[in-house]
C-alpha cells in the first residue's frame, strides 16, 4: 500500500481530485469525447479515486486493514444493485464514508457502480454514475459527526442524496439529447425524473434505518479492533 507522506500534498489532493479532477474528466469525455472514451475515463477516475483514498491514511498498516473493510463494502454495495426498485448502493456508501472517512466512501461510491456495470452495462454515462456516488459518499464522510448523532439528519442525507444523484445524472442526460447543456431542457428533465428521484430518496431513507444498527456497530467494533 502507497503512503504519501507530505501531509501539505495530501491535503491538497483531498480537494483537487474529488472537486477538480474527477469533475473535469466527466466533463471531458461528455464535451469533448462526446462520450466514446469512456471506458478510458471510468478507468482514469478509478485511478484517481485510489488515490483519493491514499491521501486518508498515514500509515501503511492502517491504510491496508481499511482497504480491506472497504472493499469488502464494494463488494456488498455491487451486489446490492442487483435488487429490483429499491437499492442499497446509497446506504452502503454512506455507512463506509461515516465509519471509514470521506475518502472510503467515494471510493466505495466510484468503484460500485464501475465494477457492477460490467453487468448492467457501461456506456458514457458511467463516469457521471462514478461522480455521483464519490461525491455522496465523500460529503458523508465530511458529515459523519452529525449523521451518527442524529437519525433525522441521517433520514434528511438520504432523501438529499436521491435529490444530488437525480441532478447531476440529469445533467447527462442534457448532454446526451441534446449536445451541449440547455438549461430549460435541464429543468424539463428534473420535472420528467420527479418519480424515480423519490424512489432513489425512499430507497435511500428505507435502507439507511434498516442497516445503521447491524452495519454501524459492526464497523465500529471493527475501527476499535484494528485501529482504523
Amino acid at each position: 500500500m502507497i503512503v504519501i507522506q507530505n501531509a501539505r500534498l495530501r491535503t491538497v489532493l483531498r480537494y483537487i481530485i474529488p472537486f477538480v479532477l474527477i469533475p473535469a474528466a466527466v466533463i471531458l469525455s461528455a464535451v469533448v469525447f462526446e462520450g466514446q472514451r469512456y471506458l478510458i475515463v471510468s478507468l482514469g477516475i478509478a485511478a484517481l479515486a485510489l488515490l483519493l483514498f491514499m491521501t486518508g491514511f498515514e500509515r501503511k498498516n492502517i491504510g491496508s486493514r481499511r482497504m480491506v473493510i472497504t472493499a469488502i463494502m464494494t463488494a456488498l454495495a455491487v451486489f446490492g444493485r442487483f435488487i429490483p426498485l429499491f437499492k442499497p448502493i446509497t446506504a452502503i456508501c454512506v455507512m463506509t464514508a461515516v465509519y471509514l472517512g470521506a475518502q472510503a466512501g467515494f471510493l466505495c461510491g466510484a468503484l460500485s457502480v464501475l465494477i457492477s456495470n460490467i453487468w448492467f452495462g457501461q456506456g458514457p454515462w458511467t463516469p457521471f454514475q462514478m461522480l455521483a456516488f464519490g461525491l455522496i459518499g465523500l460529503f458523508a464522510g465530511y458529515l459523519s459527526r452529525f449523521l451518527l448523532k442524529h437519525s433525522l439528519l441521517l433520514i434528511l442525507y438520504g432523501v438529499l442524496s436521491g435529490a444530488a444523484y437525480s441532478l447531476i445524472m440529469d445533467v447527462w442526460t442534457v448532454l446526451w439529447y441534446a449536445g451541449g447543456f440547455e438549461w430549460k431542457l435541464y429543468l424539463s428533465a428534473i420535472l420528467s425524473a420527479v418519480p424515480f428521484t423519490a424512489l432513489y430518496a425512499v430507497s435511500n431513507v428505507v435502507f439507511l434505518l434498516l442497516l445503521k444498527k447491524p452495519v454501524g456497530n459492526k464497523l465500529q467494533r471493527i475501527k476499535i479492533k484494528y485501529g482504523v
